[in-house]
């Protein structure tokens, strides 16, 4: 894994952990995706490498404070954007957050639009997804153990009703609802792909999230996301207009925009973390199928971060 870059002007100490048997490095978890590399406002901050059983996640975390609440950043990407999404290490990503004791994770995300109504500049907190994915690694399970988790929800509602509310305190545009098709990449739609997903009422189309919301449903953390509109899909009459400048340009803007909304987020958090209303943070009590005695032993030491609750109470 390369080493995280050292911030000008800052000293920050890069550490290796497991965080097995510490008490929680971090409460709340931030995905940052395209153009979203750092996080601003975060103080007392180091990097830390985190190594899991699925292999490295995408970046060291810069853990901190934000608002007196001690968060975890992680860049999806990677610094410098080096990862596809195709490349990406979700499980590694979403396990890595769990041994850091995150209970909440916000991702972000840039997205195309699929609808007249969501323009750049403006934000989304989908509340459904469709995957149009192609082999991507979304499960902890398989080869030996097979749960299957309740996902007709798949994000948060209550934390999704925070992330929005936090948008509208901060000053950015946000949409409450709209679902976000998640695409294999790293090619853009072609035409009668974006006008097909527009025409079945899609709002937002991503590369990234989807995987993320179901591992984090398997590893029972509370997950919504913030999709950060850049531009037209090429369904627009007006797409061959946007050039990369104009999607850079509004991807700067989102990010400082993201920055703002984080801070406003950590500040309206309650101090003691809710059950989760759709019950995210009990996914596994009834969906573990393979009898006791059929698990595999080594799985079993292998999953244990995320699902040792269950497992170790059969």
């Amino acid at each position: 894994m390369a080493k995280a870059k050292k911030p000008k002007g800052k000293s920050v100490a890069t550490e290796k952990t497991t965080a097995k048997g510490k008490g929680p490095i971090a409460e709340i978890g931030i995905i940052g995706g395209s153009g979203l590399y750092s996080m601003s406002g975060l103080t007392d901050t180091r990097n830390i490498s985190v190594k899991t059983p699925f292999g490295d996640p995408s970046d060291s975390f810069v853990i901190g404070t934000l608002e007196g609440k001690r968060v975890a950043f992680l860049s999806r990407h990677g610094q410098g954007h080096r990862l596809m999404p195709s490349e990406l290490n979700f499980r590694a990503n979403i396990y890595a957050m769990k041994l850091l004791g995150v209970q909440r994770i916000i991702s972000v995300s840039a997205v195309g639009s699929l609808q007249e109504n969501l323009r750049p500049g403006e934000f989304l907190v989908p509340d459904q997804f469709f995957d149009s994915t192609k082999g991507r690694k979304s499960t902890f399970f398989g080869n030996g153990i097979v749960a299957h988790v309740t996902f007709d929800k798949p994000t948060c509602t209550h934390l999704s009703g925070v992330l929005a509310d936090a948008c509208v305190s901060s000053g950015v545009p946000v949409y409450r609802k709209g679902t976000y098709i998640c695409m294999e990449g790293p090619q853009f739609s072609t035409l009668a792909e974006s006008l097909t997903y527009k025409n079945l009422g899609y709002s937002v189309i991503g590369m990234t999230n989807l995987p993320e919301a179901k591992l984090a449903r398997e590893a029972e953390i509370c997950y919504a996301t913030v999709a950060m509109v850049t531009d037209f899909d090429c369904w627009h009459p007006d797409h061959d207009a946007v050039t990369v400048t104009d999607i850079i340009k509004v991807l700067l803007a989102n990010a400082e925009k993201a920055a703002r909304l984080a801070s406003r987020l950590a500040r309206d958090f309650p101090r003691e973390h809710e059950p989760c209303p759709i019950g995210s943070d009990r996914a596994l009590d009834t969906a573990i199928i393979t009898a006791p005695e059929a698990r595999d032993p080594e799985l079993i030491k292998k999953l244990d971060a995320v699902a040792g609750r269950v497992l170790k109470g059969a």
